[in-house]
């Protein structure tokens, strides 16, 4: 098997196991914030081992450390958003609407990186807004959900914007390392002024002990290094269209393990459906609009 094919399949899995995070959203007993403050305090801590095995420094200056924390308040409040979206509704309709992250990006970076909208950023926009129309009428019951799914969708592109430029100014493991740090600083003092510290909150079933050892280590921490590490071998481009696919694997994997709970009507799927191939649409028409200028890795 060749390298590039190992590093095409490893891509593949690491989309696949970003799928999986939704699912375990689910089956993870605790409330949203909670869980979010345990998975970025367990993936701090292994990330920290990781920068202390390999010898990397945790020194930045101070501007930059200040942009890590706004970055690490971000991702803790689209964590917490999304996860909440998963518990009011489910893992299909959260995943579904979380699509909607690659247009928010769209419409947000030409302010972000001053440059022109792209006409057909605009037209896959209102391709998108008759996708979530879909979604949108599939059940009043799942409102709350969406809702929470597209303020998390919107703070992943918020996100990803930002990071796009820390990532050009410092070593990756230690940018992730700040931010889930002051995310879980930020959750810290949010969960003390609710009183939420108390003997019952430290006592978790073996279900979900276990369950957050996966979400934080594998989903997290490893997803995050290695995907890094394969941008070496594989165009960023590459990788941002095969990233589409974790609703596919989400949605999936959510019919099989969780059953019944995950079953939609016809109108669910047509809407998401719309979308997704949306977004794949999107990221062919830049990739094409980029190959007139060579990758340089």
């Amino acid at each position: 098997m060749g390298a590039q094919l190992k590093n095409y399949l490893h891509l593949h899995l690491i989309v696949f196991i970003w799928g999986f995070t939704a699912v375990l959203g689910k089956l993870i007993t605790l409330d949203a914030m909670p869980l979010v403050w345990y998975r970025m305090l367990i993936a701090a801590v292994l990330i920290f081992f990781y920068l202390f095995a390999k010898r990397y420094s945790l020194k930045v200056t101070r501007k930059m450390l200040l942009a890590l924390i706004g970055a690490g308040i971000v991702i803790a409040l689209h964590w917490v958003t999304f996860f909440l979206a998963i518990k009011v509704s489910n893992v299909s309709i959260a995943l579904a609407t979380m699509s909607t992250g690659a247009f928010f990006t769209a419409v947000i970076e030409p302010f972000w990186y001053k440059r022109k909208m792209i006409w057909y950023e605009i037209l896959f926009g209102i391709i998108v807004m008759l996708g979530l129309y879909l979604i949108f009428k599939v059940d009043t019951q799942y409102l709350y959900g969406i809702v929470l799914a597209l303020i998390s969708a919107f703070l992943s592109a918020l996100f990803s914007l930002i990071n796009g430029k820390l990532i050009q100014k410092e070593r990756p493991s230690v940018i992730s390392f700040y931010e889930l740090l002051s995310g879980v600083v930020l959750l810290t003092i949010f969960l003390a002024f609710q009183g939420s510290f108390n003997a019952e909150f430290f006592q978790l079933s073996s279900d979900d002990i276990f369950y957050l050892f996966i979400l934080a280590s594998i989903c997290t921490a490893y997803a995050f290094i290695a995907s890094v590490k394969i941008l070496k071998y594989i165009s960023p481009y590459t990788v941002m269209l095969t990233i589409n696919l974790e609703p596919v694997y989400g949605i999936i994997l959510a019919y099989f393990i969780l059953g019944d709970s995950e079953k939609m009507n016809p109108l669910f799927y047509v809407g998401g459906g719309i979308i997704l191939m949306t977004v794949l649409a999107n990221g062919l028409m830049k990739n094409k609009r980029r190959f007139k200028k060579p990758f340089k890795r």
